[in-house]
């Protein structure tokens, strides 16, 4: 079913005509789509390759308000991310979760650790209270609460809250995705624009299957370039000029086992001045990032990238054996698209934030997205629906939400269907957290299709890959509602499987044999030697 189901949009790609063509699916594309779709406008959306393959699944999994453009004073920008993170919160409670962090300072850090504080507790103000409130602490309080932080050399520290991704952040932007198709998006993974015209009052947009190498055209009214970093050669190859630009930075992250039992994100300042984290993944540690200039999107983890985490965690934690290159389960590498009015190679990137900003050539219906974050997605599907209704397009349904878990009595009645057959029971005893929430914060009202499915067969909660949390039920949904193409694009965006469970024992899994043959049926053989043969 989920190959048929991009054949046919492939079908209405290139015979409908759409008031929207957004090429990109990002998280700016994915909720730009969510948006419009949602209010009523005809609209479509291609990704050259899957849905959140680029920038938007090698992010540091946080939804935050931003308190570090507190030290540049962007104090409008820190409101606005915050009544963003908020917003989310409420939103999505299953997914959007408040998690503590814990920040230690080092003695001769450029700010004294009290004053560091008071940002914090400046950061819960612009916030509104939502969180829990700030919290100082003495190097021996650090000592005492974590153990593992090495404190030899800390003046203090403090702790607030912000929120993280319980899930995947390409799971949280395929969702946006998934919404879009439910409100009639025409939306295919591995469609790449060639380039697009202006036509008699049309964008007529250059596409091709890249998995056939077949070429057609898309026809709409407006075009969105939401290519991320990618967004300049974009505009190069349909002939716009914008003021804006990007400018990349390099961030990496490591996951290696879990380094504490408590659910907090640890917080550093690494050797080159800037924020260093270590956040929760399921069973495992998420650890960075970086930031290093680059000139290019397209990048790749260095020994320099892995030798310049390890040493700082090192450095800032007590670990014994301290971690080494053998401990790394994953890596997850990605550029942070910076907007900017200047090319030039001095200007100061390090200053740069991540705010979205849309540049709209009227005459042409044109937007381009440049920068932004997750945080900010939100404000970015909704500035999308307000520019195409001021460039004409009719909005049928403008009012309608378009984001956000289903209400509280559609949750209601899932739970309650869900202790009546004892679903809970059925979870794996390995997993923290209970089958019904997990099911609910993955899949919203698509949920009750999977208690359907356990009451026909209670053996289909059986876990495939062992540590996955992933059943055979939910494997059969994506096949059927999720447009998986390649394995890894279940392995590592639907899921977060590849990112915490070691390449050895993926590979050894009895179950990625079986998974592989519910996703693709007969092509599943050779679908398996593709992805076996990237992983290694």
């Amino acid at each position: 079913m989920a190959i048929s189901l991009r054949g046919s949009n492939l079908e209405k790609l290139a015979e409908q005509e759409f008031d929207v063509l957004i090429v990109g699916g990002g998280i700016n594309g994915a909720v730009s789509a969510a948006s419009l779709a949602c209010r009523g406008v005809k609209v479509a959306l291609i990704d050259r390759e899957d849905f959140a393959s680029g920038v938007s699944s090698s992010s540091s999994n946080l939804a935050w308000g931003g308190i570090k453009y507190l030290e540049t004073h962007e104090y409008f920008l820190v409101n606005k991310l915050c009544k963003c993170r908020n917003q989310l919160m409420d939103a999505y409670p299953s997914t959007v979760k408040e998690i503590r962090f814990f920040t230690t300072i080092q003695r001769g850090f450029r700010f004294p650790s009290l004053f560091v504080f008071l940002g914090a507790v400046l950061y819960w103000i612009m916030g509104r209270f939502r969180t829990a409130p700030p919290k100082y602490h003495t190097a021996r309080a650090i000592e005492s609460a974590e153990p593992v932080v090495n404190t030899s050399k800390a003046e203090g520290g403090f702790e607030y809250s912000d929120c993280y991704l319980y899930d995947n952040d390409a799971r949280f932007v395929f969702n946006f995705i998934r919404k879009s198709l439910n409100y009639g998006c025409i939306a295919a993974n591995y469609v790449e624009s060639l380039g697009a015209r202006r036509e008699d009052d049309l964008w007529i947009t250059q596409a091709r299957n890249v998995l056939t190498g077949e070429e057609f055209s898309i026809r709409s009214r407006v075009l969105v370039n939401a290519c991320g970093p990618y967004a300049d050669a974009h505009n190069e190859s349909t002939g716009e000029q914008t003021d804006y630009h990007h400018l990349f930075s390099k961030g990496i992250h490591l996951i290696v086992d879990r380094v504490t039992d408590n659910r907090r994100v640890l917080t550093f300042f690494a050797s080159d001045g800037r924020l260093f984290f270590l956040i929760p993944m399921g069973p495992k540690t998420c650890i960075g990032t970086t930031d290093t200039r680059v000139e290019d999107p397209e990048v790749e983890v260095t020994d320099e990238d892995r030798d310049f985490v390890l040493d700082n965690v090192n450095a800032l934690l007590d670990l014994d054996p301290p971690l080494s290159k053998a401990d790394i389960i994953a890596e997850r590498v990605g550029v942070r698209p910076l907007a900017t009015r200047s090319r030039e190679a001095d200007a100061d990137w390090v200053k740069l934030s991540r705010k979205h900003v849309i540049e709209v050539e009227e005459p042409t219906r044109h937007l381009s997205i440049f920068g932004g974050k997750l945080t900010d997605c939100l404000n970015v599907g909704d500035e999308v629906a307000e520019w195409v209704d001021r460039l004409g397009i009719h909005v049928p349904e403008p009012n309608n939400r378009w984001y956000g878990e289903p209400g509280k009595e559609i949750r209601e009645e899932f739970m309650l269907q869900a202790r009546l057959m004892d679903l809970d029971k059925l979870t794996d005893p390995s997993s923290s957290e209970p089958l019904s929430e997990r099911f609910w914060r993955r899949y919203g009202k698509s949920a009750f299709i999977l208690l359907e499915r356990i009451r026909e067969d209670e053996g289909c909660v059986e876990l495939l890959i062992e540590n996955a949390e992933y059943t055979r039920c939910e494997i059969e949904l994506a096949a059927r509602r999720e447009m998986i193409i390649k394995l890894e694009d279940f392995m590592r965006r639907r899921s977060k499987i590849e990112q915490v469970v070691r390449k050895e024992d993926i590979e050894k899994a009895p179950g990625l044999r079986e998974a592989c043959g519910i996703l693709f049926g007969d092509d599943a053989e050779d679908k398996l030697r593709e992805y076996l043969d990237n992983l290694r």
